[in-house]
């Protein structure tokens, strides 16, 4: 295990525990900064397979540098780690071919996994990033689930999980009864057709947003 790394953050604690923890786990951190611009000198000259690059940083932020090493062809893949949970900040991370982005609270757990995904060229998001990338990739929620009460969107769920009305009675309690007319409410509100699998195709095509 020798890939070689970049490692750049303004914060000289972070910089140095990353630093010593990936030394310690047989990484070859070949260059370290504390500010961008000194972070993006380090990449072109030494061009490490890999530059994990804090977002906010003098001088150039962790994105600056990604869309500089994309628009001069530079091969080193970029991990950003940041705090930052905002949604414009990952769509700007996959619009550069950013290959990481971990949030810096789970930075220590994740970055060998990371790190490895990475080395395979798999990208890698942080588990709540990738759950919202993910509803990205698949386009809007639905308007129309906002019409349901939580009872609904509960049992949609499990219609979602090919649950029969006799599975959903049992696990919530209630009786098939109950259940039937909890559907023919969603399916009004869905405005889907009233044919029995409608409101199963629907719930499956549509399950990441429920």
């Amino acid at each position: 295990m020798n890939t070689s790394i970049v490692i750049a953050d303004d914060h000289p604690l972070m910089l140095r525990g990353l630093t010593d923890f990936l030394t310690s786990k047989g990484y070859n951190i070949v260059g370290s900064a504390e500010d961008g611009n000194s972070a993006y000198n380090l990449i072109v000259k030494l061009n490490p397979k890999i530059a994990i690059l804090d977002i906010r940083m003098p001088h150039k932020t962790g994105l600056e540098i990604a869309e500089a090493c994309k628009k001069n062809n530079l091969s080193t893949k970029i991990i950003l780690i940041t705090f930052d949970k905002e949604e414009v900040l990952f769509d700007k991370a996959k619009e550069l071919n950013v290959y990481g982005y971990i949030l810096k609270e789970f930075t220590i757990e994740e970055i060998e996994t990371c790190i490895k995904s990475v080395e395979k060229n798999t990208p890698y998001f942080s588990e709540e990033i990738a759950h919202y990338l993910k509803l990205s990739d698949l386009g809007e929620k639905p308007d129309a689930l906002n019409l349901l009460t939580k009872s609904e969107l509960r049992i949609l769920k499990l219609i979602s999980e090919n649950r029969t009305s006799q599975n959903i009675s049992e696990e919530l309690n209630i009786s098939i009864r109950t259940v039937e007319k909890h559907r023919s409410h969603i399916v009004a509100k869905l405005d889907l057709d009233d044919k029995p699998t409608s409101l199963t195709i629907w719930a499956g095509l549509n399950k990441a947003f429920i």
